[in-house]
């Protein structure tokens, strides 16, 4: 009788390969990175996920750079600034991205817990649950992987971040993660990248228009919550990882 093959949990095998890919790519080059998610460690089953807030033209020109038709996921809340959906529409013609995707809110979810769009008067991790978290957990479905544009410098919760993580069975990309604020500038100037219509007037982090508010330059996500001390969603952190086991993914 022939054995048969004992199957690993999903979740440590993406975890060993999240260790052996930060070892790999340890002091590797940003565009490396990318092109070896797009085109060989997960071929047709990679996404980034993109907020077209102020640095978002960076990751998604690198992404185009290696793959245009790479899919970007954008979580739709509907409590975008309008200066953000117009920025989202100018800068995806202008990488020629192909493969832009809007993930809203389920309507059932808005109307039960939302039904006025003020939960975030009430409680804004409730309102991020809803509009974001979920969405996002939602997205992901398809791949096996994706990009964010997270770097560590930007908040405690991010200090430590790696190139890649495991989120379950799925790997999250971080290639911006080592990247300062100055590299981020100049990698704008030299490729002539269009800026977010509100960093000129002090949004540094642009999130949801009912909770952001300009923030000091050394500071950007301070801004994003005002009046509180938060600064995530929840899409990088546990809400997400609930979200994604409470939708047996």
């Amino acid at each position: 009788m022939v054995a048969l093959k004992k199957q690993l949990d999903p979740a440590l095998e993406a975890r060993a390969l999240a260790d052996e890919l930060n070892h790999r790519f340890a002091g590797a080059g940003t565009e490396d990175v990318i092109a070896y998610a797009v085109r060989e460690g997960f071929p047709g089953a990679v996404g980034a996920v993109s907020s077209f807030g102020a640095e978002s033209a960076i990751l998604l020109h690198l992404i185009a750079s290696v793959e245009k038709s790479t899919p970007i996921l954008f979580l739709d809340t509907g409590k975008h600034f309008g200066e953000t959906l117009d920025y989202r529409r100018d800068l995806t013609a202008s990488l020629g991205l192909t493969d832009v995707r809007d993930i809203e809110p389920l309507a059932d979810k808005l109307a039960s817990d939302d039904p006025d769009g003020t939960l975030h008067t009430v409680s804004t991790d409730r309102c991020c649950a809803i509009r974001k978290v979920e969405p996002m957990a939602r997205a992901v479905i398809p791949f096996d992987a994706w990009f964010t544009g997270r770097k560590r410098f930007q908040a405690s919760t991010r200090a430590a971040l790696p190139l890649f993580e495991a989120v379950g069975h799925r790997i999250r990309i971080n290639p911006l993660a080592g990247w300062s604020e100055d590299d981020l500038a100049d990698y704008q100037d030299k490729h002539d990248l269009p800026v977010h219509p509100l960093v000129p007037y002090g949004y540094y982090s642009v999130g949801c228009a009912p909770c952001t508010e300009p923030s000091p330059p050394d500071d950007a996500r301070g801004g994003r919550w005002k009046g509180q001390t938060k600064v995530e969603c929840g899409i990088h952190l546990g809400g997400l990882d609930a979200s994604l086991t409470d939708s047996s993914l």
